[in-house]
């Protein structure tokens, strides 16, 4: 039987031993697929294909053979019959040499199996069937797996899709699968309705249809170009955050986009990072990089004053952008682009501070994330004991850093869990995991724990000895990325933004071009109280301009009519409602103003 321990330096950081049974299951269900695909394509050569955090998928090479979403149905089919087979999953120790007989006419295959040659290992083979029966399927893998495939559970394919080998952009484009399989039938439907209503809130979608964003293929993918209504989204985002921030001391600072590469020489990132950076050359003979992070110039400016024990802690932040060039093919809406907006955060303070701080900055997370209405779970994230050269530091730094962040998790008395290898490389940190209305989990909110950065730098304060000390640095990001957080806002709300964050938040329709004149007149006033409203007086039916402002997912139709101007009223439809409420304007005022002040996610008063 395959446990955790003893494939856990070779699993994902994302399996652990809650999840393993599952990523066991969905490798031995891409098995399965790759059983059926040869059995229904046999000119078809195999790739690659790992388990995932929401299924699996199977990458390969077609040839001559067209293979499309239509043919889904008779590849699920034939995974249902090996299903019933009850084949075995049987491993098998095999040397480079019979690999290569075994894989003979695979090129894909033959390239891994070369690469393992180099490093003088044996391979593994894991056999769906048994190894001598006639229709045995070898496959070159690691594992695990479970011990049938009977016990795959309820499994879909959901889609077809091309994939560079390799996700090298230079090498040949294949085909991929992808699918996922969970033990009981529930879970999978509710899988396939998150995906579903996903579709529908696609955040590119809604960002055309809503116009908060675009891009420009003159300007470059990953640069995205935001609209004044989708400006006033990232501005709430970011006051909402500095609202927070100066309450606790936080002091704001400004930065230049560009930097020298010693810069980064000195805090360790150029020998991790160099090749995702922009290079930029100007006249002289300086290397220059645009930033792709902003900690290292915060601990100048820390640097740029003597410093006392009586000045700490010392709270910088700022919203700005930041730079990586990523790859063409991993660029995604707003969730992966190549310049980010941090809403960053460094806290510079003595050791018996740490803890103090850190509580506060879950204090800010938690009024932020109840705010958004997501649920939330955090994440300890530690080295990887298995590959301690990876990080900055020794042991007893480590130590001694993670045991300050579970307790101050133990001081405010919340649950976390422990996520090996996702440290940062110069320190541990706390990752708020956020919950969306979907159900699905985004790794957002960081507070991070950084004594390697200081001695890198060099930075010092006097202590109240007079004798000079190192000060740590603490990194914090709320949401993280601006941009990817507003990209899973968009999906969260499905567009329809609570009213504090909407970039439209009343529109005023006049029933007649009598009342254009008192529409005008309340929209004056719930603008002189900072809502964002307006009148609607095209030459347009009211039904038009209800659904007009309906699609535009507006939070608050004001209809006004005769009546209502003479007795000084609105008629109120709310955007998720078919009925009106009729409301003294003056109520209405007082009470919308409330809920924006107190950044409600409810619309009804």
């Amino acid at each position: 039987m395959d446990s955790f321990q003893d494939f856990k330096s070779i699993v994902p950081n994302w399996v652990n031993e809650n999840n393993f049974e599952l990523y066991k299951t969905r490798h031995t269900a891409e098995h399965v697929l790759h059983l059926a695909m040869t059995e229904l394509f046999p000119e078809i050569k195999r790739a690659m294909g790992p388990p995932t955090e929401e299924g699996f998928y199977f990458d390969f090479d077609p040839g001559k053979v067209k293979i499309s979403e239509e043919d889904i149905p008779r590849i699920e089919k034939k995974m249902k019959e090996i299903q019933k087979m009850k084949l075995p999953l049987i491993r098998e120790d095999i040397s480079v040499a019979d690999a290569k007989k075994l894989f003979a006419d695979n090129p894909y295959k033959l390239e891994w199996i070369e690469e393992y040659a180099d490093q003088g290992k044996n391979l593994t083979v894991y056999w769906t069937g048994n190894p001598g029966d006639e229709n045995a399927d070898p496959d070159l893998c690691k594992g695990p797996h479970i011990e049938s495939t009977k016990n795959i559970g309820y499994f879909k394919l959901l889609s077809i899709a091309g994939a560079y080998w390799r996700g090298d952009e230079k090498n040949k484009m294949l085909t991929r699968i992808y699918g996922t399989t969970f033990k009981s039938k529930q879970e999978l439907e509710s899988y396939l309705w998150q995906i579903e209503e996903a579709k529908k809130r696609d955040h590119r979608k809604l960002g055309k249809q809503l116009d908060l964003f675009s891009f420009s293929d003159l300007i470059g993918g990953g640069l995205p170009l935001f609209s004044p209504r989708g400006t006033i989204v990232r501005n709430e985002l970011i006051g909402f955050v500095r609202e927070m921030q100066e309450k606790r001391g936080y002091q704001a600072v400004d930065i230049p986009h560009i930097t020298k590469k010693e810069l980064y020489e000195t805090s360790g990132h150029w020998d991790l990072y160099k090749d995702d950076l922009f290079h930029v050359k100007g006249f002289t003979d300086d290397h220059f990089c645009l930033k792709p992070m902003n900690c290292p110039h915060h601990t100048q400016i820390f640097a740029s004053q003597p410093r006392s024990y009586r000045d700490l802690p010392i709270k910088y932040y700022e919203a700005t952008k930041v730079y990586r060039d990523e790859q063409s093919g991993e660029l995604h809406g707003l969730s992966r682009v190549r310049a980010i907006t941090q809403d960053d955060a460094h806290v510079f303070c003595t050791p018996e501070q740490i803890e103090e701080e850190v509580i506060a900055m879950l204090e800010i997370f938690k009024e932020f994330y109840e705010v958004m209405g997501m649920e939330t779970k955090v994440r300890l994230s530690v080295r990887d004991p298995q590959n301690k050269e990876k990080y900055l530091g020794d042991d007893s730094v480590w130590e001694k850093s993670e045991a300050i962040l579970k307790s101050a998790m133990q001081a405010i008395d919340k649950q976390f869990y422990i996520g090996e290898g996702e440290a940062a490389f110069y320190g541990p940190k706390l990752d708020y995991m956020a919950i969306d209305s979907l159900g699905r989990e985004w790794q957002l909110a960081t507070a991070q724990l950084d004594m390697n950065m200081p001695e890198r730098f060099q930075l010092e304060y006097v202590d109240s000895n007079g004798e000079k000390q190192r000060p740590v640095m603490l990194h914090r990001a709320v949401n993280g990325s601006i941009e990817r957080f507003m990209s899973i806002a968009i999906e969260h709300f499905g567009g329809a933004f609570p009213t504090w964050l909407s970039p439209d938040q009343v529109v005023i329709i006049p029933i007649s071009d009598n009342q254009n004149e008192y529409a005008e007149k309340l929209t004056s006033e719930l603008v002189g109280h900072g809502v964002r409203a307006k009148t609607d007086s095209r030459s347009e039916t009211m039904q038009s301009k209800i659904r007009s402002a309906q699609e535009w997912k507006i939070p608050y139709m004001l209809i006004v009519g005769e009546r209502e101007e003479n007795e000084k009223t609105v008629s109120i439809r709310f955007r998720n409602e078919k009925k009106n409420e009729v409301m003294k304007f003056d109520t209405f005022l007082t009470s919308l103003v409330d809920k924006i002040q107190n950044r409600a996610l409810e619309l009804k008063f």
